[in-house]
């Protein structure tokens, strides 16, 4: 079952679904023991299992540690506990000799928190599946590329699509894009790359501002910024700024932009030159036109 993404007392909140063939104290284990965590969930973990106790995340390989603390045992029921801005939640309910899986997933960092929704329900779904391939005895399944994941939830999610705000003399439209943990240097190299002509302003490896045509008629300019923030990725925020005199292009900008976006994407995480996708292209016009 796919993860869904709503928004709860104003925050994003991922929500995943498993139905186990297993009994809720197997699974409690499985969930609460750092030991077997340690074969599925994304972190090292160290924690005592109680309320209020602290708690450390670290990866393999890395310095960093993010903290956090236990927020709630009723074990073999509930387990919650917030990791750096985020809270998660797991609750196990009964349901025949198994039980039903409910992982919540509330994304701190608001706005910029859910851009990143895409890459974590993809990280999920595999963690999960390592979990379940724990509880059954099995291997893990192989690691999967993770952009064609990455890109449908960002797709389902509503993630990529821009907006539109009106101003004096024309119009100004914005994107923004998570680009997980990739290097401002290298998606610096991409958005070169996509630039078009010669730039008005650069600061590399984070600010690109160009002029843009749309079937050789000036457009306005096109400002990338890659935004690199160590608690919740990174991510390229696009902005379009369109002459009043070209309103009726508004939505084939937008579509045009959005495309450029996704193709960014792709290339960063190293799929580069995907053609131009001239059908997303035209239905993104239909959409944004509606």
């Amino acid at each position: 079952m796919e993860a869904t993404l709503n928004t709860v007392n104003g925050d994003p909140v991922l929500r995943l679904e498993r139905r186990l063939a297993h009994p809720p104290a197997k699974v409690w284990r499985a969930v609460t023991d750092p030991a077997e965590l340690a074969h599925w969930f994304p972190a090292s973990v160290e924690a005592e299992q109680r309320p209020g106790a602290a708690m450390r995340f670290s990866f393999p390989g890395e310095d960093d540690v993010t903290h956090g603390e236990v927020m709630e045992v009723d074990p073999p029921r509930v387990y919650m506990f917030r990791w750096g801005h985020d809270v998660l939640r797991f609750e196990l309910i009964p349901d025949g000799e198994g039980c039903l899986l409910v992982f919540t997933h509330t994304l701190g960092g608001g706005a910029v928190g859910r851009l990143g929704a895409g890459r974590t329900a993809a990280g999920w779904d595999s963690c999960l599946a390592a979990m379940l391939a724990r509880l059954d005895g099995r291997d893990a399944p192989e690691e999967r590329d993770p952009l064609g994941p990455m890109e449908h939830y960002v797709e389902v999610f509503g993630l990529a699509v821009g907006t539109v705000t009106r101003t004096g003399d024309g119009f100004e439209l914005a994107f923004a894009h998570d680009m997980v943990w990739r290097s401002a240097e290298h998606i610096w190299t991409q958005v070169v790359r996509q630039a078009p002509g010669e730039a008005l302003e650069s600061d590399e490896p984070r600010l690109l501002v160009c002029a843009l045509t749309h079937d050789g008629r000036p457009a306005g300019t096109v400002r990338w910024e890659i935004v690199s923030d160590p608690e919740l990725g990174v991510r390229v925020e696009r902005t379009h700024t369109v002459p009043g005199s070209l309103a009726s292009l508004v939505p084939a900008l937008l579509a045009e932009g959005q495309v450029s976006q996704e193709l960014l994407f792709a290339a960063v995480m190293g799929e580069p030159g995907r053609p131009w996708p001239g059908e997303r292209y035209e239905r993104l016009v239909k959409q944004y036109s509606s």
